[in-house]
């Protein structure tokens, strides 16, 4: 063979061997694609697997430190109370401490912003109460979007106001009362605890419902209502039940009826205003809420825990003594609550001409 062309032959074998390498090498990437992709899927799929079992995982360990629930109210209360009665239970019950943290202020506001704008992470709750649902109309300007910005928990109770008088004012009955009243358009001084108060609203909703013309006596607080209540300064108040028992009971007040749509046990041989006035129902109502964001199974064992609670003899017993009417349910039961208090009270603020002046 010549050189040359061995030469030739040499450089032609060499650059197919070149050419079958590169060619191999080609089709061994491509074939190892699927499986660099698969493997890439997989790893993907682990990690979310893990994030999400942590995530479980964590949940169904909480609380693993204790809990701080926001109470937008002084101590010593009915919301207070009916707060520390449902902790402790989920304190026995959970192994860690949930402690009420009193915040006051703004007509229950700043409470409800500090829990707002705390981690979701199940650690701040909030004691939801029917300011709640009269603030979102009342003040026109608030930094939070209460439904918005909430995760409902779980409904607690509600508790009714009852309708009293001063045994002077001749009325025994809803009937009565309201044919006295439109007999004395504006004569009638109707004590508040204050504008805006679920106790006022009450009232409020009565005036709309029956026609009367009420004087309302804005007082800071139910307690010193109830003084000139009781002393005849004032002849009326739709007030929460819890302070104003003793008085009932010791015959120094005269209930005409409880705002429930339904009798209390704890007064089960006064009416309710509905059995004269159709469709009124008013009461304050109380449950927890918690962070927008908040875990779902965090929420979901609240509210176990807090059905469990409310199913308790003892629970119920002592939530009772507050008048307490008991509304277990879900989470999503709960946020239906509050969407139809706030709906209503706003109704009857814009149509009341209510303000906090």
């Amino acid at each position: 063979m010549p050189r040359t062309f061995a030469r030739k032959f040499a450089n032609g074998t060499a650059m197919a061997g070149s050419f079958a390498t590169k060619k191999n090498r080609e089709e061994e990437a491509s074939a190892m694609i699927p499986t660099v992709n698969f493997a890439r899927g997989f790893a993907a799929c682990l990690a979310v697997l893990t994030w999400g079992g942590i995530g479980s995982a964590s949940a169904l360990d909480y609380p693993t430190r204790p809990v701080r629930w926001i109470v937008p109210y002084t101590p010593g209360g009915g919301t207070d109370i009916t707060a520390r009665i449902m902790a402790q239970w989920l304190s026995e019950r959970l192994g860690q401490q949930f402690f009420i943290e009193n915040k006051p202020g703004a007509g229950n506001n700043i409470g409800t912003e500090a829990a707002i704008h705390s981690p979701p992470d199940g650690y701040t709750l909030l004691l939801v109460n029917p300011a709640n649902a009269i603030n979102t109309t009342l003040y026109p300007k608030l930094p939070f979007n209460f439904i918005g910005d909430t995760a409902p928990v779980a409904g607690i109770m509600r508790v009714p106001n009852v309708m009293e008088v001063n045994p002077s004012v001749p009325a025994k009955t809803v009937a009565e009362f309201i044919a006295y009243a439109k007999a004395n358009p504006g004569k009638i001084n109707w004590a508040t605890s204050g504008n805006g108060t679920s106790v006022h609203l009450s009232g409020e909703l009565f005036k709309m419902m029956t026609g009367v013309e009420l004087t309302n006596i804005p007082y800071k607080g139910s307690a010193p209502a109830l003084t000139d209540l009781i002393a005849g300064t004032v002849q009326v108040i739709f007030d929460n039940m819890p302070p104003s028992l003793p008085h009932i009971r010791a015959g120094k007040l005269r209930a005409l009826a409880v705002t429930t749509a339904t009798r209390s046990d704890a007064l089960p041989e006064v009416p309710t205003v509905a059995e004269t006035v159709p469709g009124y129902e008013a009461s304050a109502f109380y449950g927890m809420s918690a962070p927008k964001g908040t875990p779902p199974e965090i929420i979901d064992k609240l509210n176990q825990e807090i059905n469990a609670g409310l199913a308790d003899p003892k629970v119920k017993a002592r939530l009772a003594e507050l008048g307490g009417m008991l509304t277990p349910g879900s989470p999503a039961d709960f946020g239906k609550l509050v969407a139809g208090e706030t709906d209503k009270w706003a109704k009857v603020i814009k149509e009341g001409g209510v303000s906090l002046e």
